[in-house]
Formats: C-alpha cells, sequence, structure tokens
C-alpha cells in the first residue's frame, strides 16, 4: 500500500570534479512510501514502478561502491531490511533507509551501499525508454558522461504517484 502523506525530503547535490551529481535535478527521498499489513511484498513495489513507466527492474541489492549512471535516472524500492546508503560521493549525504522507503537517483548522482543489514533487499527501476550504464569516477569517463546527464529526457511520470508526484514536482529544467 501506499502511504500518501509523505514528507519528502530532497538534496541537490552538485558535481565535485570526480562524481558529476546533478546541479538541476535533486536526489528525492520518500521515507515510508509504502506500507505493509502483513509482510513486505516486493512484487507490489515493482507493480507500481511498472505501472509508472518506471521498467527494466532488477531484484537486489546496491554496490559497496560508488557508481553512478549517465544514461538513465534510477529509483529505488526498499523492500527487507535497513541500508545506510551514500549520495553524491565520498563527501555526498548519508541516508539510513528501511523497508517501504524509496530514492529517486538523478543521472549523474554516484551512490554506494555503506552497510546494511543481512535482510537488506531492494528493487531497482529506470524511466522507460533508459537504459542503464555504469560509470565508476574514473578519469575518461568525463566529459562523455556530462554530454549523457545533460541529454537525458527527464521522467514522464513519478515511480510512485505517477502523473501528479514528487519528480513532477522538483525535477523541472
Amino acid at each position: 500500500m501506499i502511504n500518501q502523506d509523505l514528507k519528502i525530503q530532497s538534496y541537490l547535490l552538485t558535481d565535485d570534479g570526480t562524481w558529476p551529481n546533478n546541479s538541476t535535478l535533486p536526489l528525492l527521498y520518500y521515507p515510508g512510501a509504502f506500507t505493509w499489513s502483513e509482510r513486505e511484498d516486493p512484487a507490489e513495489v515493482e507493480q507500481v514502478f511498472h505501472g509508472n513507466h518506471w521498467i527494466n527492474s532488477w531484484r537486489n541489492g546496491i554496490y559497496s561502491f560508488h557508481h553512478y549512471h549517465s544514461t538513465a535516472h534510477e529509483v529505488l524500492g526498499i523492500y527487507g531490511g535497513t541500508v545506510t546508503v551514500q549520495l553524491g560521493g565520498p563527501d555526498g549525504v548519508i541516508l539510513d533507509a528501511q523497508s517501504g522507503d524509496v530514492i529517486v537517483i538523478p543521472a549523474g548522482v554516484a551512490h554506494k551501499n555503506h552497510g546494511s543489514s543481512r535482510d537488506f533487499r531492494c528493487i531497482g527501476a529506470y524511466p522507460d525508454g533508459q537504459t542503464w550504464d555504469m560509470n565508476y569516477g574514473k578519469p575518461g569517463e568525463r566529459p562523455a558522461a556530462d554530454e549523457n546527464i545533460a541529454r537525458l529526457k527527464l521522467p514522464s511520470r513519478d515511480p510512485i504517484f505517477g502523473n501528479h508526484g514528487p519528480v513532477g514536482e522538483f525535477w523541472k529544467t
């Protein structure tokens, strides 16, 4: 079930010289986006993402090294346990997320699992029409990654609330 009374947190993470991050689109954190009456349901998370055109989903965890995508935005839906995730590179923001939380990561924003519980599980997905790449903050990735980020279209819908959600409110160019 989707929590309709969310307090969205936004973080504008800027280029630090290694990690491009995104000076236009803020990272969005939806604490408690999903509530479950009995137990976590990853199929419910996938159904909501897919219904809002965030597809190519996967189930697993978050890599334990900093990385970013220049060709796709990403949504992470936590459906089990807890995770400390660092966003924006080694000097970025740290969030302690738990089951039911959702994080919307704009292209260019570095992210890393900084530690998690044994039962941590999440689902990731990308806006329809976007295919993710992997970048590691290595010399030579830029300026091509910067050009990809600048060309990338905004998603047509928020991954949780569709046409009337925080992505449409916070992500304007």
